[in-house]
């Protein structure tokens, strides 16, 4: 008899333990589809919103709505995967479900950095039950993907336009037709400030033309580029920003012609706000058909932010924003209400954090060049991250590594720990681990192992971009292999202080303020690494336990 009440006690703990994990594991899949960002939220929970709706680096992006849905993609430069896939229920909220790109190609080509290159101002549009993406690589001319399952694996990218400096391009299909509308850039085409449409076949996937000039904007509007085509009342429009990043402003052209002649306005500008350059972006109507245009800021070293304007319509013509002077064009709102209210709607946001659960990577990592399975160990069943400590070559510092696993900067302030272990591997020297801060200029905290000992360290690197080397800012002994390390970032120009613990809850300052750089075309990033010095004995990796940001 008490034989029996043990093993049913014994039975019942298991019980209880595995329904205890269960519920664990089931809360932590719920936190990660809902998840709220401790450093920024644009929803105020009271049905209105604050711009930016996501105070990071989604710089060109192209909207639309599918029934009820809205999907978001966006520039990625050398960064893979590649084009983002972000949903939202109503256009503030957004997560990230998917990437359309796995690798760039040509791959021999963005299997190393290709800083400010790959992925410029994609186009995302859903015809017939597929949807498309189409961007312009300013190397190799316009490519395209698509997929009937945005969830699922995207098509091998198609090369619709071969040719220099062809970039931004937008698709239009029209009953049995189709066209192409796209900008140039003149660091490569050796022209700008041109609008180009050809035609193309229906399925989508290669002009049929050498295309025809359809506005010049030389005169009035310089540096146009980033144009979106769309039908409406009779009439062709095209969106394009002019101006430049900085200081731009959107235009919007129409005609009851595809080729024109167009007439141009001015819709939306910084005016007396202080939201710089607020343009190129998309116009998306909600199920009720009401207008919204979503556009970003350029804020230098965090790059290119979201905001999100209400769009009215007046005389066939657009005012985005509100009109603040009187003068019919459009300023940027720094707040107001949501485009879509009520039915449960939850406040979410983009993954920042990352606990490496069953070996896999979340959707807020991306490679600085095509990834390789080399790298790392992502292993099913584990619950850490294993990077492997990749030979640097003969690199000067990390600029043309491709190894560097990133993430956006997620809010002007905000706080990124991560607990790391180095294992060397045969006792050599010249390998280490650490947390990143990435940009033209970067900095890092390191573990890191020499002269028979782990230690800490603070590397700088200034002008990287450039060749030079980094710089050890301070170094301390480790009674172990095992540190956590800090990073505490603050605006406005994204200041970087380091700091390193031994046991999780003592933190001690570690070199000196680093200045964040932003990339080319990118903002700054933060994330992890390890690498190995050239000329060491192969071997060696880190364990990363998680990867955390907090306030």
């Amino acid at each position: 008899m008490i034989f029996i009440k043990r093993n049913f006690f014994l039975v019942l703990t298991a019980f209880i333990l595995v329904s205890f994990n269960s519920l664990i594991v089931a809360q932590t899949k719920q936190q990660n589809k809902n998840y709220v960002s401790q450093v920024w939220q644009s929803d105020k929970g009271d049905g209105t919103y604050t711009n930016p709706i996501l105070y990071a680096d989604y710089s060109d992006p192209d909207v639309i709505r599918v029934k009820d849905d809205y999907y978001m993609t966006a520039s990625s430069f050398n960064c893979i995967p590649g084009l983002p896939i972000l949903h939202s229920k109503d256009l503030v909220n957004w997560k990230i479900i998917n990437y359309a790109l796995e690798k760039q190609i040509p791959e021999t080509v963005f299997n190393i950095p290709q800083h400010s290159k790959g992925v410029w101002a994609p186009a995302i549009r859903f015809h017939k039950g597929e949807f498309y993406i189409y961007w312009g690589d300013p190397d190799f001319g316009v490519y395209m993907v698509k997929t009937k399952d945005i969830y699922g694996k995207w098509s091998t990218p198609i090369l619709v336009m071969g040719g220099k400096g062809i970039i931004d391009p937008c698709p239009l299909w029209e009953g049995n037709k189709a066209y192409l509308i796209h900008a140039w850039a003149g660091s490569r085409a050796g022209i700008n400030s041109i609008l180009t449409l050809n035609k193309m076949n229906t399925e989508g996937t290669k002009v049929l033309d050498e295309g025809q000039n359809v506005f010049d904007g030389h005169d009035n509007h310089h540096t146009m580029e980033g144009p979106k085509l769309y039908k409406k009342d009779g009439y062709y429009y095209i969106f394009a920003p002019a101006g430049g990043v900085e200081t731009g402003w959107q235009v919007v052209m129409r005609s009851k012609s595809i080729y024109g002649p167009y007439e141009d306005k001015i819709v939306l500008e910084q005016g007396s706000t202080n939201i710089n350059g607020p343009h190129q972006g998309a116009w998306v109507t909600t199920p009720e058909n009401n207008s919204w245009f979503l556009h970003f800021q350029d804020q230098g070293v965090y790059g290119r932010v979201l905001h999100l304007q209400p769009m009215q319509w007046k005389d066939n013509w657009p005012l985005i924003g509100k009109d603040f002077d009187g003068n019919g064009v459009g300023e940027p709102i720094l707040s107001g209400v949501k485009p879509v209210v009520g039915n449960n709607l939850q406040i979410g946001h983009p993954v920042e954090s990352d606990d490496f659960s069953n070996g896999k990577l979340g959707l807020q990592w991306q490679w600085y060049a095509n990834s390789s399975v080399k790298w790392s160990a992502q292993i099913p069943g584990t619950d850490y991250l294993r990077l492997f400590t990749i030979s640097q070559k003969e690199e000067p510092n990390l600029w043309n590594a491709p190894n560097l696993l990133l993430q956006k900067l997620p809010a002007p302030n905000f706080t990124a720990t991560t607990k790391v272990k180095l294992n060397t591997e045969w006792d050599t020297p010249g390998k280490k681990a650490g947390l990143l801060l990435m940009g033209k200029s970067y900095a890092y905290a390191a573990i890191a192992y020499h002269d028979g000992n782990y230690w800490v360290q603070q590397i700088s690197c200034t002008n990287a971009h450039e060749g030079t080397l980094e710089k050890v800012i301070e170094e301390k002994p480790l009674n172990s292999n095992e540190v956590q390390l800090r990073m505490k970032i603050t605006a406005p120009n994204a200041a970087c202080r380091f700091s390193y613990s031994e046991n999780g809850i003592d933190f001690f300052a570690i070199g000196q303020e680093a200045i964040a750089e932003k990339d080319l075309w990118i903002s700054a990033k933060i994330g992890v690494f390890a690498i190995s010095q050239p000329n060491v004995r192969m071997g060696g990796y880190a364990d990363f336990d998680w990867f955390r940001i907090t306030k």
